[in-house]
C-alpha cells in the first residue's frame, strides 16, 4: 500500500534551481547581470550552498512525520503513537555438556554465567541457569547463551564451541551438543513500517485477517510473509513464510500459534491452526541470444543473465501465492541485455495464497550472437 502512494517534496532542493532563482532576483533588484567571477556572484553562491542544506534538513525533518519515509528513531517515534515497538534482538542459545574424567563422589557445582568460548572466534556463550554433576555421574548438559545479541552467535555447529574460559575444578571438557540458533537482529525499518501499517487491524478482537496477519508477524523478526484464510467457518489458518523463502521451524509455528490464540486477540469461535507453506517445485531451463552488436559486452551479458535469474529465483520465493511467472523471467533476461529468450520451463503456474514457489533445477543456454 505504502509503494502505491505519490512521492511528495516539501521543500525544493534543487540546487541549480535554487541558485538561478538568487541570481535571477539579485539582478532584477540591482540591474546588472552578474559575471561569472563577479565578487557577488560568488557571495550569492555561497549563501545558495547554505539555503539548499537547509532545503534538504526542512525537506528530510517533515517527511519523517510520515510512516512511508520515516527511518530509524524517528519510526520508533510513529511507532510509540499507535503503542506498538520495535522486535528487540536476541542471543543465540545452545547446550553444553559439561563433562568429567572420572566420576566423582562429591556434587561438582556449575555457576551460572561459566563462559565458553568459540575456537575459531571471540565469540562467547555463557550458562543461563545454575547445575550440579551429581555424584557417581560423568555430565550434565546445561542451556547457554551467546553474550553478544543478534545473529553473529548462529551457526556453529556441535563442538565448535569447547574453550572454557571459566575454570572449574575436575572439569574435563565443556562443549556445545547443538547447533547455536535463534539469534536476531534488531527489527529493521521495512519490516517495522509494515507492522505499524497493520497496528490498526489489531485493535479489532472481530477475527478480520489483517489482525492476524499483524499479530502473527509480531511472533518472531524472519517472518516475512503471512497467509490467513478461513476453509471453513470457525477455522483461521495461519500461514508464515520466513525471509529468503524459508520454511519456519517447528519453534516459530509455536509462537505464531501462541500469540495468535491468546483470548484477548482472537474471537472465542476461532479456531486457529497454525502450519509451514507449501512448497511448488518449478525448473528453470531457457536459452537466451546476444545482438552482434553487443559482442564486445558478450561476457557481462552472459554475467547479467546468471544474476537477474537468481534475483527471478528469489522474487519468486519471497512472497506466499506468489504465481511461477516464466513472462517475469523473460523480462529480467532481456533487461540484463540478451536479445531474446526461449524458455521451455518454468511455464505458468497459479499458487494458491498458502503456497510457495521453489527452484529445484536451473539450465541456462547461451545460443550465441544474432542478428538484428
Amino acid at each position: 500500500m505504502l509503494d502505491n502512494l505519490p512521492d511528495i517534496t516539501f521543500a525544493e532542493k534543487d540546487a541549480k534551481l535554487i541558485e538561478s532563482e538568487i541570481i535571477n532576483a539579485y539582478e532584477s533588484l540591482a540591474g546588472r547581470t552578474l559575471a561569472p567571477g563577479d565578487p557577488v556572484r560568488l557571495f550569492l553562491l555561497s549563501i545558495a550552498s547554505i539555503i539548499i542544506q537547509q532545503r534538504a534538513l526542512i525537506d528530510f525533518s517533515a517527511k519523517q512525520n510520515l510512516l512511508a519515509y520515516s527511518i530509524g528513531d524517528y519510526l520508533d517515534h510513529i511507532g510509540a503513537l499507535l503503542g506498538v515497538r520495535r522486535l528487540s534482538a536476541k542471543p543465540a542459545t545452545t547446550t553444553i555438556r559439561f563433562a568429567l574424567s572420572e566420576a566423582r563422589q562429591d556434587v561438582i557445582a556449575i555457576p551460572k554465567g561459566t563462559r565458553i568460548r568459540a575456537e575459531s572466534s571471540e565469540i562467547v556463550f555463557a550458562t543461563t541457569a545454575y547445575a550440579e554433576i551429581p555424584a557417581g555421574q560423568l555430565s550434565i548438559d546445561i542451556p547457554a547463551e551467546c553474550m553478544a545479541v543478534g545473529e553473529v552467535g548462529n551457526g556453529y555447529l556441535p563442538g565448535q564451541i569447547k574453550r572454557l574460559i571459566d575454570p572449574i575444578p575436575y572439569i574435563a571438557s565443556a562443549v556445545n551438543t547443538t547447533e547455536t540458533l535463534g539469534g536476531i537482529d534488531i527489527e529493521g525499518d521495512e519490516s517495522f513500517r509494515e507492522r505499524i501499517r497493520l497496528v490498526p487491524e489489531s485493535f479489532s478482537t472481530a477475527g478480520p485477517y489483517r489482525a492476524y496477519e499483524y499479530w502473527a508477524l509480531t511472533a518472531h523478526h524472519d517472518i516475512a510473509d503471512v497467509a490467513v484464510y478461513s476453509p471453513t467457518p470457525g477455522q483461521v489458518n495461519i500461514c508464515p513464510l520466513l525471509k529468503g523463502g524459508q520454511l519456519p521451524s517447528q519453534e516459530i509455528l509455536d509462537a505464531v500459534e501462541a500469540i495468535c490464540s491468546a483470548d484477548n486477540k482472537r474471537p472465542l469461535t476461532d479456531y486457529v491452526y497454525v502450519h509451514v507453506p507449501t512448497i511448488v517445485n518449478y525448473s528453470i531451463n531457457f536459452t537466451y541470444y546476444i545482438r552482434k552488436d553487443d559482442a564486445s559486452l558478450a561476457s557481462n551479458i552472459q554475467s547479467a543473465v546468471e544474476a537477474a535469474t537468481a534475483q527471478f529465483k528469489a522474487w519468486q520465493k519471497e512472497k506466499l501465492g506468489r504465481d511461477i511467472n516464466p513472462s517475469e523471467l523473460t523480462r529480467r533476461v532481456i533487461n540484463a541485455g540478451a536479445k531474446r529468450v526461449q524458455i521451455t520451463q518454468p511455464v505458468f503456474v497459479k499458487l494458491e495464497q498458502y503456497q510457495v514457489a521453489k527452484d529445484i533445477t536451473t539450465n541456462i543456454i547461451y545460443g550465441g550472437l544474432e542478428d538484428d
